[in-house]
């Protein structure tokens, strides 16, 4: 069953590591293309969202990169789990509903059932994009390894899916990064 929503031209499942750069990917995708044809859509906002409103917790401070959000980010994890063993869908259903913009970015894929759910709704128009990070590069940018967060399925779930349609390589050399990002923003606008 189709989600309510608009039907998209082109569905960019954006997944990786913390702190490998999904979301300044993403962003700098969405500035590229304009925010009218180029919507960036988080699984992460419903569920912190959901989970905030179920604890009473700050949402707003959840969306960014604090302390806050680390403090209870292994329970979110554990809830947002346990959402989706209900329904795998909750969360990506959330996310579509109103969007109108014909390319969708998903900057925050985790899981093959994510996947899987927006090949099953919008079929060929869906494709996979890996952002991958050296740790070093990844330090760089603050990540610190986090028992029970970084070996959790929400970061290791598509560690071993297979075969990325793109490969996004930000290991912190801009021109290399400008360069991939230009090829993709290529295939975009070809399907426009």
């Amino acid at each position: 069953m189709a989600p309510l929503g608009g039907v998209p031209g082109l569905v960019l499942l954006f997944s990786g590591k913390r702190k490998s750069g999904k979301d300044f990917v993403t962003e700098a995708l969405q500035s590229r293309l304009g925010a009218d044809v180029c919507a960036v859509l988080r699984l992460s906002g419903p569920l912190k969202e959901q989970y905030a409103q179920e604890h009473g917790l700050d949402f707003q401070r959840l969306l960014d990169a604090s302390t806050y959000k680390e403090a209870y980010r292994r329970d979110m994890i554990r809830w947002g789990e346990e959402k989706r063993q209900a329904d795998p869908g909750f969360f990506c259903r959330k996310i579509v509903e109103g969007v109108c913009q014909p390319v969708w970015l998903v900057s925050d894929t985790r899981r093959v059932s994510d996947i899987q759910w927006f090949q099953e709704a919008y079929g060929d128009v869906t494709q996979t994009v890996r952002v991958v990070a050296t740790e070093e590069s990844r330090q760089q940018r603050g990540w610190v390894f986090t028992p029970g967060v970084d070996d959790a399925e929400s970061e290791c779930g598509l560690d071993n899916f297979g075969t990325f349609d793109w490969v996004i390589e930000n290991h912190g050399d801009e021109q290399s990064l400008e360069e991939q990002l230009e090829h993709l923003v290529e295939f975009v606008r070809s399907r426009l």
